[in-house]
């Protein structure tokens, strides 16, 4: 049976699959990404990872895998096939194509982002099916983006289109590792409602799941904490669908996980703010941590379809 190898390299944990025409999940496995070892370290375990499940394809499939897609987090030249820089992995300039292309036997390999690889899978086959312009936004440790147009997904001219994360929704607000203040994911990714939410309820240990649940059952802190952040969340949306105009709006990541506590404030604030912009639709993923791996798989079969076309 025809298949690719993809792969999905987090901060923490590497999400990998065979992935069969249309996007058929026929094989899934996980493992550390081990980056406490250094970066080194990292890229032999990408490179041995693949390699096992070249061998599985074959023992499985009678086969081994027609081309691969790894998608990567930070800085990454699509093109040039370099995952350039990752600050939580701490690689620079890493030529991750070639070096994955050499261990599989030279088969064509695509690079992609993290986040537009999720994006690209949650518009062919996630939330976003049938929506020809889409905005995919997963809120986890930071805030995204994946711009989709036509069934792909814009890099933009350097490979940054999408950091809706750093839309300055607070002029002067909390400094931002990126140099600004008042980023968008300073006050609305997980990790900003966490430390929002165990200082005001006195937990260290408190996290955004946490204040999700004291939401619900109505706790005026949490309530004050989770307004505050769909507030944020709904200034830099507007803003993106004013600039992009798209059909769909989806949400994912951890905070995402919360569902209508989150989806159902955000919708009205969305509302509430929109004048002269079209309201799109706005939904939850559909693909949850799966998105990215599922990407990689998509991005070596197109790969495969462009050598075939040439």
């Amino acid at each position: 049976m025809k298949h690719v190898i993809a792969l999905d390299v987090g901060g923490t944990g590497m999400k990998a699959a065979l992935v069969g025409a249309g996007g058929a999940l026929l094989h899934q496995a996980r493992r550390a990404t081990g980056r406490e070892r250094g970066p080194d370290a990292v890229v032999a375990d990408i490179l041995d990872f693949a390699a096992d499940l070249r061998a599985h394809g074959i023992d499985h499939y009678g086969e081994p895998a027609s081309a691969a897609g790894v998608a990567v987090p930070g800085i990454v030249d699509d093109t040039g096939g370099i995952a350039v820089f990752a600050a939580n992995l701490g690689w620079r300039d890493v030529p991750l194509r070639a070096l994955l292309a050499e261990r599989l036997g030279g088969v064509p390999v695509a690079l992609g982002h993290d986040v537009r690889a999720g994006g690209l899978a949650e518009g062919r086959v996630g939330a976003g099916q049938g929506a020809d312009r889409y905005l995919f936004v997963p809120l986890g440790t930071g805030i995204a983006g994946a711009i989709g147009i036509d069934g792909r997904v814009e890099a933009g001219a350097h490979g940054f289109a999408g950091e809706i994360g750093h839309i300055v929704v607070r002029p002067g607000g909390v400094d931002c590792p990126c140099g600004q203040r008042g980023c968008l994911e300073r006050y609305a990714s997980a990790s900003a409602v966490s430390e929002a939410w165990a200082a005001a309820c006195g937990d260290p240990d408190a996290d955004a799941a946490d204040c999700a649940k004291a939401v619900e059952s109505g706790d005026a802190r949490a309530l004050q904490v989770w307004q505050e952040a769909v507030d944020a969340l709904a200034d830099g949306l507007v803003t993106a669908l004013t600039l992009l105009d798209p059909r769909t709006l989806i949400v994912g990541g951890g905070l995402a996980e919360a569902g209508e506590t989150l989806f159902t404030p955000l919708r009205e604030a969305v509302r509430q703010r929109v004048t002269f912009q079209k309201l799109p639709s706005l939904v939850p993923a559909a693909l949850g941590d799966t998105a990215g791996c599922l990407g990689a798989g998509l991005l070596a079969w197109d790969l495969l379809a462009s050598t075939d076309r040439s």
